[in-house]
């Protein structure tokens, strides 16, 4: 049914999120935010440059975000370092769908860096013919642009195009880009995603996933 797998990454490829909070809670609270692990959580999508203009509206220059931006990530990357894994099933997913010929991208508001820190930490990154970055994109999820840019890079139409996501952001992303999501509940509950009816079903990790 589905020609292409469109990937988010953290939260979906890996289950990371709760580093990424912590780390972000750090820094914005050494920063002066007086926000508590929940705020933080809610406020973990999109761009690192756009997190830091919504907590701090016109504060930093473009210069001191890239250095908060790195910051974040070093400090996320020392402490999941040792946890670095796929969540249970994705490899066999990856071996079988690559095997059959379904073709696969990620679309991730992360940083290349932090991309890169995956792929090649798990050495998954020959499974992917597409890869679209916060670097590659004027404006993040729940925009429709990134899942619009893999499906291009890819030459597959987006209505065959099935993304892969832990975030209602991201969902509606997939939305905006006529697509369907499959969903995995590693930071997030079926009820927040009650209101996209793009979704085609729920997962807690990839051992039951066959669309």
């Amino acid at each position: 049914m589905y020609k292409a797998f469109l990937f988010d990454l953290n939260g979906t490829m890996i289950d990371d999120m709760d580093y990424h909070i912590r780390a972000w809670h750090r820094i914005l609270h050494e920063l002066g935010a007086d926000l508590t692990m929940e705020q933080t959580k809610k406020e973990c999508y999109g761009k690192n440059h756009e997190l830091l203009e919504r907590v701090f509206p016109g504060r930093f220059t473009q210069e001191e975000k890239d250095h908060l931006s790195i910051e974040k990530e070093k400090q996320y990357q020392s402490e999941f370092r040792p946890h670095l894994r796929l969540i249970d099933g994705l490899d066999e997913v990856l071996k079988m769908y690559h095997a059959a010929g379904v073709k696969m991208a990620i679309g991730s508001a992360a940083i290349r860096f932090n991309i890169d820190f995956v792929l090649d930490g798990l050495n998954i990154r020959h499974y992917f013919d597409a890869i679209i970055s916060a670097d590659d994109v004027a404006v993040s999820k729940p925009d429709p642009e990134t899942y619009l840019r893999c499906a291009e890079l890819l030459g597959v139409d987006p209505a065959s195009c099935l993304v892969l996501e832990d975030a209602p952001k991201g969902v509606e992303s997939a939305l905006n880009a006529k697509m369907d999501a499959a969903v995995f509940t590693t930071m997030h509950v079926a009820e927040e995603f009650e209101e996209y009816p793009n979704v085609i079903g729920y997962y807690a990790d990839y051992r039951a996933f066959r669309p």
